[in-house]
């Protein structure tokens, strides 16, 4: 009988040994990753960083695509088996470029991590009216991933990783209004529709990919202190959210509840090389672990449903392809 995740059918943990407080140093131990080609998005800064160090240190070689190559290059300085290229996420022109380049190389690709990703912004949209939360956090991942699918496909067994977030259960996606071109917008709304185009990606993706030896998973990285994802949040938001102090300080609940940048990388690299993983996928995972489904109402708890239903996965492809204009060549 065909194995997919589909309303969560697969949602259940497998017992990692690892938890929470498990750091990326702790999961990649043992494991040897010499001769493996990887691509992490946003690879120089926060949990990017770190995913890119310590798939380094397994042996891979990382090439890390980034908007402000200099930032990218001083951030990487002295990581050996690091290649850094160009690439801007909300310019799909410069998506097409970084792939073109990576595919003219004629190597395999075993890792995709879609790691990078934006948050509390105001409303933005791209080139082609996409709301720029859903346009940089989902459907890059969308075209970086056709885009490179020879790639991956080459590999003989790769996989794909998407980040998300569980702030997937602020929003299931709205197809009527997707882009907030008539509906008020609220920017936890947009990040929350983005990380559910996540989910839904990632398990059609799966589904889809599997026959080329191809998996994808999604995951919830937690919440991670000392990131750069609140650059542009402004301050009384998270003094209504009850995060910060009437100064803006942090309360020290709050800080203590923190990931730390490895803890937050751990189940990225959990995702990308766990052979627990090897023969299941299009799941969500959080805390290095598969989560159960719905497990609980926290944002950072257990996977919605709906992000995982299959009727809206297959229209959120369609969709996808018609704005993007690419289709992955599944044949």
């Amino acid at each position: 009988m065909e194995q997919n995740n589909y309303q969560g059918g697969l949602q259940h943990p497998v017992g990692s040994g690892f938890n929470a407080a498990s750091t990326s140093s702790d999961v990649i131990k043992g494991i040897d990753l010499g001769g493996k080609v990887a691509i992490v998005t946003g690879g120089n800064t926060g949990i990017g960083l770190e995913t890119v160090k310590t798939l380094a240190q397994a042996g891979a070689t990382v090439v890390v695509p980034a908007r402000d190559v200099e930032k990218a290059r001083r951030n990487l300085d002295g990581i050996a088996n690091v290649e850094i290229e160009a690439m801007d996420l909300i310019d799909p022109v410069s998506i097409n470029a970084f792939a073109e380049r990576f595919l003219a190389s004629g190597r395999p690709l075993h890792l995709l991590i879609n790691n990078a990703g934006i948050m509390w912004v105001p409303l933005r949209w791209d080139s082609r009216g996409v709301e720029s939360q859903l346009a940089t956090n989902y459907l890059a991942q969308f075209q970086l991933t056709a885009k490179l699918w020879e790639a991956l496909k080459r590999a003989n067994g790769a996989r794909v990783v998407n980040v998300s977030s569980g702030g997937h259960q602020f929003s299931d996606f709205n197809f009527n209004d997707p882009n907030f071109k008539s509906r008020t917008y609220e920017t936890l709304l947009g990040y929350g529709q983005s990380k559910t185009a996540v989910n839904l990606f990632t398990v059609e993706l799966d589904n889809r990919a599997k026959s080329w030896n191809i998996r994808a998973y999604a995951l919830c990285p937690g919440a991670v202190g000392a990131t750069e994802l609140a650059r542009e949040a402004p301050v009384d938001l998270f003094q209504q959210l009850g995060y910060t102090d009437a100064g803006g300080n942090i309360l020290p609940e709050v800080a203590a509840s923190l990931k730390t940048i490895p803890q937050g990388a751990a189940t990225s690299i959990w995702c990308a090389t766990s052979p627990l993983l090897n023969d299941i996928g299009g799941v969500y995972c959080n805390d290095v672990e598969i989560s159960t489904l719905d497990a609980d109402l926290s944002l950072i708890g257990g996977v919605k449903a709906y992000s995982l239903d299959k009727a809206s996965a297959k229209r959120l492809w369609r969709l996808s392809e018609a704005w993007t204009g690419i289709t992955f060549n599944m044949k």
